[in-house]
């Protein structure tokens, strides 16, 4: 069979920056990026910007053009990743208070984070004794891989980790007489913004993974790698390797979780209803509306048609039945 040569470019960013007019940018990027069959979601709020889109590489490059354009994102970086289909189903452009949210007023990423390190220095950082290293991620994604000596705070959203932080600066704690941390997350966004927020609790040597863990398997060698496992990504790879490899995880349709070769093998496995997270926690009814969803969605990619979030001739589109992850990225991190 002929190999499928990759047509959509996808493209993960995200940038702290004083967006005091955020409101009025939601109009004209929304309709930038329909006019040029981008989809995905990004989010705006006071303190920038972060997302993921993905279409034909002109029609992305246009809207990242566009972004730059204006002087406060001159500097806007983004990770890109080919793919054989469009990863997702609708352009959504939302507004909210954070970009990533951690629940805490006053932070300033922009202006506080700590001391980035190059994925080239990382290891020489982590591997002193002296250095308590955090993976800022939520416990999921820690599950399937993470670096050596990190320490797994076991949240389960980014909103619990100052939570964590008071918890463990207490006597006894990993945190306890404010040593040095290094932290490090998918793309970059956690951990920058962490590291303000440990900055603003009296935390003097803060430092993270500059790029992320995607930039440290990018150029890392893997005879040299500290990183263990597969990292979890908010796209259709669902987990990469070193050198970005695509891993070998799966997604639960009906949870959203990621599914490695153990679970895909357990009884309680059954694709796009349930999986040994989910098993027992919908309704006979809901089980048969989720097994009526994949048997259409197979019924459609026999077709080479798209099923969720598919606008029909003369229809309205509807929100999809899953969550952000599936609808269009789940941008909480950029990857």
């Amino acid at each position: 069979m002929d190999s499928v040569t990759p047509h959509f470019l996808t493209a993960a960013l995200y940038q702290f920056v004083d967006l005091p007019d955020f409101v009025a940018l939601r109009e004209p990027l929304q309709s930038l990026c329909d006019a040029n069959g981008v989809r995905g979601m990004l989010l705006l709020a006071p303190e920038g910007i972060n997302g993921t889109i993905a279409g034909e590489p002109q029609g992305v490059h246009t809207v990242l053009a566009w972004l730059r354009s204006d002087a406060r994102f001159a500097a806007l970086q983004h990770k890109e990743a080919l793919a054989e289909r469009m990863p997702f189903y609708r352009m959504r452009v939302r507004l909210k208070r954070e970009i990533v949210t951690l629940g805490v007023p006053g932070l300033n990423p922009a202006r506080n984070a700590g001391t980035y390190v190059k994925p080239g220095d990382w290891n020489a950082l982590i591997d002193a004794p002296d250095v308590v290293v955090v993976d800022t991620r939520n416990d999921y994604e820690v599950g399937i891989g993470t670096f050596e000596r990190a320490i797994n705070p076991h949240t389960k959203s980014f909103a619990e980790f100052p939570a964590w932080v008071a918890q463990q600066s207490q006597p006894g704690g990993v945190l306890a007489g404010k040593p040095k941390v290094a932290m490090f997350c998918t793309g970059g966004i956690r951990c920058e913004k962490s590291t303000a927020f440990l900055r603003s609790q009296g935390f003097d040597e803060v430092y993270h993974l500059e790029g992320g863990i995607l930039k440290y398997l990018e150029t890392v060698p893997e005879e040299s790698s500290r990183w263990q496992g597969d990292c979890f990504v908010f796209d259709e790879r669902v987990s990469v390797g070193h050198g970005l490899v695509r891993g070998p995880h799966q997604l639960c349709r009906s949870c959203r979780m990621p599914l490695g070769e153990a679970e895909l093998q357990s009884p309680h496995y059954v694709p796009g209803v349930s999986c040994p997270y989910c098993h027992g926690t919908r309704t006979p009814e809901q089980e048969r509306a989720l097994a009526e969803r994949e048997r259409q969605m197979q019924l459609a990619a026999q077709r080479g048609q798209e099923h969720i979030g598919a606008r029909q001739p003369g229809s309205v589109a509807r929100p999809s039945t899953q969550d952000g992850k599936a609808d269009a990225g789940h941008p909480e991190d950029a990857a």
